[in-house]
Order: structure tokens, then C-alpha cells, then sequence
């Protein structure tokens, strides 16, 4: 594969109902592609965790998906309120989701740590009232 495939996806945010379509769908593309399973479960558990981040704590943004000869790229973009405390965010159950968004299963503070787990390399890029932007590589 010479060129980069791109996958481009919108996250619509507070729906809960079509939170982790995009990663849904990257599955599909990367089987279509015959990738290793074990590379595109890796991929679809970090697009669905920062899928759920985005519905949970920005109201949506944008994902990006980039397939390179030797490793995939996944952007999340989103204009939400950003991340206060990166270094504390990253820390296992810490999280800032409302009791409402707990309620429903969501919101356990495990998202950034996953992300962190199925991905060789993640980085943060966050600015309070502004938004956050992660970008994650998973090694072919």
C-alpha cells in the first residue's frame, strides 16, 4: 500500500444511540483491507473509547483514521471544553462524567487509559475552552 487511506468520520455528540459507529465502521474497512485482527481489534477499542470521550465530554468532533504501509493513524478532534489535568485524566477511574452519564454505563474513567493500552504511542494536545486533540499510532 503506497498511498495513505483516509477514513473520515463525524461523531455526533450526546447521542448515546450512534456513539461508536465510526469505530464500528473502521472495523469493517480495516477487514476489508485484511488486516490482522489483532491490529484492528486494537484499533476499534481505541476509536470506540475516544468515540465515547467525545459524546461523553465534548459534545462530538471529528475522527481520522490513516492507514500508512507500516502503522494507522487515529486523530480525534473536538472543540469541547478540554482537558484540565492530562497527567490526572490518564490515571485509571479518574473521571469528570456526571452522574447522569454514569447512570447509563459510561463514564468510568477508564477511556484515556485504554486508549493508552491498545495504542504503541498516544499524545494529548488540550486546551481548556478551547478543545483537545488525540492522536494515537498502532504499529503494523
Amino acid at each position: 500500500m503506497s498511498e495513505v487511506l483516509n477514513f473520515h468520520f463525524h461523531v455526533d455528540g450526546d447521542d448515546f444511540t450512534s456513539a461508536g459507529q465510526a469505530s464500528i465502521q473502521i472495523k469493517k474497512n480495516l477487514r476489508r483491507l485484511g488486516l490482522d485482527p489483532e491490529i484492528i481489534r486494537r484499533v476499534s477499542i481505541a476509536m470506540y473509547e475516544g468515540e465515547i470521550n467525545m459524546v461523553i465530554h465534548a459534545h462530538g468532533g471529528e475522527a481520522d483514521v490513516n492507514v500508512y504501509e507500516d502503522f494507522i493513524e487515529i486523530i480525534l478532534k473536538d472543540t469541547g471544553p478540554g482537558i484540565e489535568n492530562i497527567e490526572k485524566a490518564m490515571q485509571e477511574g479518574f473521571s469528570t462524567a456526571a452522574d447522569q452519564i454514569r447512570s447509563l454505563g459510561f463514564g468510568a474513567g477508564m477511556g484515556l487509559p485504554n486508549m493508552r493500552r491498545y495504542t504503541d504511542d498516544m499524545k494529548i494536545e488540550s486546551t481548556v475552552g478551547v478543545g483537545t486533540t488525540v492522536t494515537m499510532r498502532v504499529n503494523l
